[in-house]
């Protein structure tokens, strides 16, 4: 939301600088904060990426773009969540490996990005670093047996190729190998019109296996599915003081998320 505000803010400010005609400016603004709010609403939103939970899917930095349609709407699609709709209209069921923007159950306010792993009456355990879905363990590779690393020069040895139940691939990382914090959990059954969601990065994320922090996430909070990173930059830990330090990655713009895996690996 807050990068729409922003976008917005400078669309503002370029237009009120280089009209001549103040009113004509004025008509102009509002028309575009109304076709820039309905897109906003009911098509694609814009989120930024803030921490490295889902390396190496996403990195900080990343601007990606939310479908907010995919999954029809509730309160979340909205502006500043106004309560104008009970529940979801025009549902539609997410599927497993989705990467998917939601609102925290916590404080339903914060938005986290997650893939999609659990489905409502799943049970999921990670053990030994090895994730299991209805008690049978997921097929990974690592990266190093695949070619995919000719395709991405953001993966390392520490990444490997997920397998789901329904043959999507995506990537995961074990930085600090399988015998981590969050590498052996309880069974965790999913509730009815709930999913169970995790971070790519599997050591540092704070995903559906904190219950007391994000746990299950109700359907309702589900505000899109992330679809393709339309801008990227490196801050390399500069602050705006150093900002013409920072790096475009113009490998990473126009990426459709998880595309490249799917195509290219073979199991």
């Amino acid at each position: 939301m807050q990068l729409s505000i922003i976008l917005l803010l400078l669309l503002v400010l370029y237009i009120v600088f280089t009209s001549e005609n103040k009113w004509e400016a004025f008509k102009i603004i509002i028309s575009a904060g109304a076709i820039a709010l309905f897109i906003r609403t009911f098509f694609f939103q814009p989120f930024t990426i803030p921490s490295g939970s889902m390396i190496p899917t996403l990195l900080i930095g990343d601007f990606i773009f939310v479908s907010q349609y995919k999954y029809g709407y509730s309160k979340y699609s909205l502006p500043f969540s106004l309560p104008l709709i009970k529940g979801r209209i025009l549902e539609k069921k997410p599927k497993r490996g989705d990467v998917v923007v939601f609102k925290t159950p916590n404080d339903n306010r914060t938005d986290y990005v997650k893939t999609l792993i659990g489905l409502p009456g799943d049970k999921i355990q990670v053990k030994d670093g090895m994730l299991y879905i209805n008690h049978t363990i997921v097929d990974r590779d690592s990266i190093l047996n695949s070619s995919i690393k000719v395709h991405n020069n953001y993966l390392n040895e520490f990444d490997y190729v997920e397998i789901l139940p329904n043959g999507k691939k995506h990537i995961v990382r074990e930085l600090k190998g399988d015998n981590s914090s969050s590498d052996n959990t309880i069974v965790y059954t999913v509730p009815e019109n709930n999913f169970f969601l995790m971070g790519d990065n599997r050591d540092n994320s704070i995903d559906s296996r904190v219950l007391n922090y994000v746990g299950f996430v109700p359907f309702e909070n589900l505000i899109g599915k992330a679809e393709i990173i339309f801008f990227s930059i490196d801050k390399k830990n500069y602050g705006l003081k150093n900002f013409w330090k920072w790096r475009i990655r113009f490998d990473r713009i126009g990426k459709i998320l998880n595309k490249k895996v799917n195509m290219y690996y073979e199991s």
